[in-house]
């Protein structure tokens, strides 16, 4: 499996991790607003086809660690909030739900032996450089922290990884 996330087609990014867990488990930390507050971000989310979903996000509060805030994304510096709505919810296997300017998330988990697969799909994203690196790092981050609390492991501070990622993915996805 592929750790880096890929674009499959103009505007959409894939993602898979495989986490040793169940998917009733990572379930809960994709629809608790708590648990999923210590990956991604907490707020309410109604578990039904075109229920609001709401996200505040608090990258400082990921982790114990403190790094700066790139500059890019000081306006996050005290976090950043969007609404949205469920588009598809087959529980404990698939949410898909609307993001920020008009874009979609699939989250597919399917078992497995030794644990979980989660898929992510994130479509209808603008198609421009800039966006494919950010909207990659982001996921990419939130996932490592993902596993780290599923772990009980200590997460590393999320602009660092970002930082780190971001620069990876803007070499990997400039060609396309």
């Amino acid at each position: 499996m592929e750790v880096l996330g890929k674009v499959i087609a103009p505007g959409v990014l894939y993602f898979e991790r495989f986490f040793g867990s169940t998917p009733q488990k990572v379930w809960k930390y994709l629809i608790d607003s708590e648990k999923r507050g210590k990956w991604l971000g907490k707020g309410d989310m109604e578990l039904f086809e075109g229920g609001r979903v709401e996200l505040y996000f608090m990258h400082t509060e990921l982790s114990p660690s403190t790094a700066p805030v790139p500059d890019r994304y000081q306006h996050m510096q005290q976090g950043h909030h969007f609404t949205g709505k469920v588009l598809q919810i087959k529980p404990p296997h698939l949410l898909s739900f609307t993001w920020e300017d008009g874009s979609e998330v699939t989250i597919e988990l399917s078992a497995h032996k030794d644990g979980v697969l989660l898929r992510l799909t994130h479509r209808k994203l603008a198609d421009d450089p800039a966006t494919r690196s950010s909207v990659a790092a982001g996921w990419h981050t939130h996932m490592e922290i993902l596993q780290n609390v599923l772990n009980g492991s200590i997460p590393p501070n999320f602009w660092l990884s970002f930082h780190n990622i971001q620069q990876v993915y803007q070499i990997d996805l400039l060609q396309l």
